[in-house]
Order: structure tokens, then sequence, then C-alpha cells
């Protein structure tokens, strides 16, 4: 019985056994065989006309970035137009340049244009294509009534909420957009009054000072408003931005610049697309991409896709400043890792000691990596022009 039994188990051993090499050999032959795939959209070699910016009628400047687009796949992150001609002009063909600056991007002075015609943006680029956007009424943007802020402590969000408000008194505007620029101070994880020049340690001049610094940044997100389901045409603290309680912005004094875009309900459409192609995909509980729908359109090719809608109206702004004193006890993040060390007698070590050190008690002197004793690597000394 049991070698009866001995010999059916090895059978059957025996033909698992190959049966599990047949099966790998499948499985190496099917894994050899895979190659990666890059659908069209990633490798296609389409580069189509972004056109970014507004038609400011008012007194401010205008500016109009203009750059292509570039394959999912590609290492490269920003293709600006260069060497283009941009103009506006009004129904009457009135024309009103727009002069190359850097990086794509071509300024007017403030155009100050008359709210009785309507206008449109001409662009013609190096190749000699030429694209136009829809000729557009100018819309008067209702001024920003209040920039504030909540601050928020929650289970689940700890910072400030920064908010605008705003109404239109002639019930016209129902759309609305916000950008804006930050500004705000912060300073180097340790101080230093100090630095080597190579041979000993000498005290810093007021121009080598670099515990102290200013940095800026400009929106990325797309902000929208609508008073279309409401009743009245009543901003109520859209959101601007959230800035986190650990964030570095807040540590010492912050500042907003928010501008206000009146839209269309086309171009709001527009906007609405564009956030959710850029800004709310990633799960399949995402909304899908759709098609843009901008105003400009490629003369030359008709067929030819272009990204962008121009809005041609007033751009309201206003500022606030945040100092820390006025926030909770909240402790910022640095982004380095911090430490110090002592620095040693030998002659030789102080030749090649770090170019950053802050002086001890009794004389002696410690010395830190350079992201955390020098804010120049982030920022710089000078402070903003409107800073208080």
């Amino acid at each position: 019985m049991y070698d009866t039994w001995h010999h059916h188990t090895t059978t059957i051993l025996e033909i698992s056994m190959k049966r599990a090499y047949y099966v790998s050999i499948i499985l190496i032959s099917v894994m050899g065989c895979r190659k990666p795939y890059n659908p069209p959209a990633i490798t296609g070699n389409g580069s189509y006309l972004v056109v970014e910016g507004v038609i400011n009628s008012g007194p401010d400047s205008t500016t109009i970035k203009l750059s292509r687009t570039v394959n999912v796949s590609s290492k490269v992150t920003t293709n600006p137009v260069l060497n283009a001609l941009v103009t506006v002009v009004n129904d009457q063909g009135a024309t009103f340049p727009l002069i190359e600056a850097t990086n794509g991007n071509y300024v007017s002075a403030g155009l100050n244009l008359d709210n009785s015609h309507a206008y449109r943006l001409n662009i013609t680029t190096a190749d000699n294509k030429k694209y136009q956007s829809d000729l557009t009424p100018v819309t008067i943007t209702p001024p920003i009534d209040s920039i504030g802020y909540n601050i928020i402590n929650s289970a689940i969000d700890t910072g400030i909420q920064i908010y605008a408000n705003a109404h239109d008194a002639t019930s016209q505007i129902k759309y609305f957009r916000w950008d804006y620029e930050e500004a705000w101070s912060f300073h180097a994880k340790f101080g230093t009054d100090f630095i080597s020049n190579g041979y000993a340690i000498v005290a810093r001049t007021p121009a080598q000072q670099i515990t102290y610094c200013y940095a800026n940044d400009v929106s990325s997100n797309i902000v929208l408003g609508s008073t279309a389901k409401l009743q009245q045409d009543i901003i109520d603290q859209n959101t601007i931005i959230f800035i986190p309680s650990t964030s570095e912005k807040i540590e010492s004094e912050y500042s907003i610049l928010v501008r206000q875009y009146a839209l269309t309900a086309d171009a709001y459409n527009f906007w609405v697309s564009l956030k959710k192609n850029t800004e709310q995909l990633g799960s399949i509980f995402d909304a899908q991409p759709t098609q843009l729908q901008g105003n400009i359109h490629c003369i030359t090719n008709p067929s030819e896709p272009v990204i962008g809608y121009v809005s041609v109206c007033t751009v309201p702004s206003k500022r606030i400043f945040i100092l820390n004193l006025k926030l909770p006890n909240w402790a910022p993040a640095y982004p380095y890792v911090c430490q110090l060390d002592s620095v040693k007698r030998s002659p030789v070590n102080l030749i090649t000691l770090p170019n950053y050190n802050i002086p001890l008690d009794g004389g002696g002197k410690t010395y830190s990596t350079v992201p955390c004793v020098d804010c120049t690597i982030r920022g710089t000394i000078t402070p903003p022009p409107f800073w208080k």
C-alpha cells in the first residue's frame, strides 16, 4: 500500500512539476515579449499654440504669454513662442502693439481702451502663421469689496483660508475669475554674523547678511466663482488660497495681491473645463477630460487647435498683509534638516571650514550647512517695493 501510494504521489508530483515548468516557460516568454506602450496622445507630434492673458482695457499693463504644448513624454516642460508679432486690434482697425519681453511674454503699458468698441488679439508667429481671437466687447469688472482670511483649526486642516468678497451693483456680471501674487518674509534656520574667508573667521559686513529674506510666487491654480444660481449677485468669501499652518509663508509676514476678472458665460465655461482637465484628474471618480472651446483660432490653418480664451475687461486688484503675530502659535516646518557642529581649533580646519557659522557663548563658534543659514538660496535680501 505504501509503495503504491508513494508511486502515485511521485507520479502526481512529476506531472505537477512538469506543468509548473511549462507554465514558467510560458510566463517567461510572455514577460520577455512585453514592450512599453506609448499612446498617441503621449508620443504625438502635435505642438499647439497656447495663449494666456487678458486684454486689460484699463490703465494697468497687458501681458500676453505665448507658448506651445509639449508631449507628456518630453523632457522639456516649457516651450515659449519667441519673435512673434502681437497686437490688439479694435473693430475700427486701430492697432495697439505689444512688445516682446522674455520667455514668450508680450507686454503693453496701460491701453486705456475706449469701452464703446470691441477688441481682438492678432498674433503672427515667426513661421508666419496667423492667429486671431474673436472680437469681444469690453466688460467692466466690479471692484473687489475686500480680501480677508479665516483661521482654520480643524481635525482635517490647520492654516489660513484667504478669500475675496465682491458684488455687482448692476446685476450684469455673473461669472468671476481671480489670480494672485504672493510675497512673504522668512529667515534661515540659524542666524549668522560670521563668515570664513578661507584663512580665518571674520564678521560679516551688512552686504553679506543672509539671515532674513523675501520670496514670492504667483497663482498656479484656477480660481472661479459664479452668482448665476444665486438670488443676489454677491460673492461671499470665495476661497482664493489655503495656506497650511506649517508653511514658511506665514512664519513672519505675508502679503497677497488679488486680481479680479469679469467673465462671460462662454469664458467661464472655458475656465471650468480647463480646471477639470488640469486640476481634477487622477482617479476613476474624477471628471473625464473635455475638449476646450476657446475663442482663439488659427487663420492660416483653421483645423489647427489653439488653446486659450482672451477676455477684454478692466482688472481691479487689492492687496492685504498678514502678520504672524495675529495668528495662532503655529510652528512652520523648515524645508531642510539642520544641525550645528562645533568648529575645531586646528588652523587647517579653518581653511576648509564651511562659510556659514554663528557665535556661541564664550567666544566659541559653530557652523552648519548652507541651506540652514543662507536664506538667499530660496529668496532675496531685497524687500519688494510695496513692502511695509
